[in-house]
Formats: C-alpha cells, structure tokens, sequence
C-alpha cells in the first residue's frame, strides 16, 4: 500500500522535484495561495517521474506495452525509413502519454537492442500522426529472444517534452518488461511489428510492461 501512494520516482525527476519544493518553500513565504499551488504543482512533479514496478507475463509469445497511456492508431504501416525498413509493412500501435501517466518505457518482449537511432526534430502535439515523423525521436530495433521477430519502438518526444532519455546500449541482452528509458513532460511511442495478433483495442489506456498489445 505505502509503495502503490508513493512510488519511487525515476532518478531524472530527482532535480525537478528538488526544485518545485524549494520554489514551494520560497512563494509559501509570500503568499499561501500561491504556495498551495505549488503544492499541487510538486505533488504533480513527483507522480510524473514515478517509477513503480511492474510485472510483466513473461511469456514472449505476447508483446506487451511499451508505455502508460492511451492506444490513439492500430494500422499498417512501412517501417521506419531511419531504420531502412521503409519497405517492409508493419503493424504499428501508437500510444499517446499525457502529462498524467508514468512515463518509464519498457521493452515489449525479450531480446537483443540490435540498434539504437537517436533524430532530432520538431515538438509538435505527439498526439498528431505526423509526429512520427517530425517530432523528436529515438528508435530501438529489438531482435526477439527466439530470434525470428524483429520488433521497433519509437520514442516521441511532445509538444512540452524537451528530453528522450534512453537508458539501454545497443547490443544490450532485455528481459521483457525491463525499462528502456523515459520522455519528459507529454509525449508518445510508436510499436512496429509483424506477424502477430492485435489483442489490444483502438482507445484502450495501456499499462506498461503489463498490458498485452499482440500475440502469436
């Protein structure tokens, strides 16, 4: 119970929070009103960057989440060109992080990061389809545990997000569910893969490392 009301926090909220009590100390001096708010302002900062646990299926038949949040496309699509996939189809599931969700990425299934391919770009709405394309990126190719599956997730950096942390090394060895990193303040992924079923629904809210998106 007392780690379900307070979760760890990730360690890149740690300056974040640092700063919104200080601030909070500071304006409580000068004004309650304000200082409440602030209150409000660093309880939202803490629950932003938490970090809790999750447990995945482990079973990598199943793709799980790579995200919190809302599933806003199920479609086929050409991979991603940055990865010279762009002719190869794909199903791609994006899911959409508002300012509200836990923003810790995890990796779909077991496997090897094959490759690990940071673009910058613009910080338009990540809710919108063209910002996987000109948004801020960072791509991840994973080829699966079994080594027949290759599946790529897409950090999105949003409209107020202004850093991708990626916390993993290509040719780095992932169970399914482990941490790949975060993005600031609003933002989105992008799952690529083949051959698999779609188990999860266009509008479903997403938990990562936890919720199921594709089976065998």
């Amino acid at each position: 119970m007392f780690n379900t009301i307070f979760p760890k926090i990730h360690k890149e909220g740690y300056k974040f929070l640092a700063i919104s009590i200080l601030a909070t100390f500071i304006i409580l001096f000068f004004s309650k009103f304000l200082g409440f708010i602030f209150i409000l302002i660093t309880v939202w900062v803490y629950y932003f960057f938490r970090d809790p646990e999750r447990y995945s299926i482990n079973d990598d038949k199943f793709l799980v989440s790579p995200a919190d949040g809302l599933i806003t496309d199920i479609s086929e699509r050409s991979g991603p060109e940055e990865l010279r996939l762009e002719n190869t189809t794909y199903t791609r599931v994006s899911i959409f992080m508002n300012v509200f969700n836990c923003h810790v990425n995890r990796i779909p299934t077991s496997g090897k990061v094959e490759e690990i391919y940071y673009k910058p770009g613009k910080f338009l709405n990540a809710s919108l389809d063209k910002a996987s394309e000109e948004n801020e990126r960072n791509y991840f190719k994973i080829k699966s545990a079994s080594g027949d599956e290759e599946i790529i997730i897409v950090q999105i950096a949003g409209l107020i997000a202004r850093r991708i942390v990626c916390e993993v090394e290509q040719g780095q060895e992932l169970k399914q569910g482990n941490r790949v990193g975060m993005i600031r303040f609003g933002s989105r992924i992008d799952m690529y893969f083949k051959n698999k079923k779609v188990l999860a629904k266009l509008g479903q809210n997403v938990v990562a490392g936890e919720s199921l998106i594709a089976s065998d």
